[in-house]
């Protein structure tokens, strides 16, 4: 099984949208294995887009993800990374698909509601940066699981 870091951004804990962005993973089936609503650290934000220091835009990303509360996940379930990033929609909500979590509830490319890890790789740092290894809760099964006798 795949993992991968999700965020609900600020906009979106602002404007009501965890409950209906929580429900899009759940109904794909993916295991909610952590889950916490934080205020980023300047020093999470730095590791998190570390990738960008030095881009025009790296200011306003911290700026903006350590503007208010993230709702904080890690999903767990078959090519969730490339699943997740799927349900979310193309960065650019104008772009995104109507079905999509950007396409139906973001505004702007700037404030797309919810970040998803691009990669395994990147899921693993992601996670790091986030969550303790002891916050994982993974000895439970999902209805699907019971269902399908796994």
């Amino acid at each position: 099984m795949e993992r991968t870091f999700i965020a609900i951004k600020p906009d979106g804990v602002k404007r009501g949208f965890i409950g209906k962005i929580l429900q899009r993973f759940e109904d794909k089936s993916y295991k909610i294995v952590a889950l916490k609503m934080l205020n980023v650290t300047q020093e999470q934000a730095k590791k998190h887009y570390a990738e960008h220091e030095g881009k025009a835009f790296y200011p306003s990303l911290i700026e903006y993800i350590t503007s208010g509360p993230v709702v904080a996940m890690v999903l767990e379930g078959e090519n969730v990374v490339a699943g997740a990033r799927h349900i979310m929609g193309k960065t650019n909500p104008d772009e995104a698909d109507v079905g999509t979590i950007r396409g139906d509830f973001a505004q702007a490319k700037e404030y797309n509601i919810v970040h998803g890890s691009d990669s395994v790789e990147s899921a693993k740092r992601e996670i790091a940066i986030y969550f303790s290894e002891d916050e994982m809760c993974e000895n439970y099964k999902t209805m699907l699981e019971i269902v399908m006798g796994q």
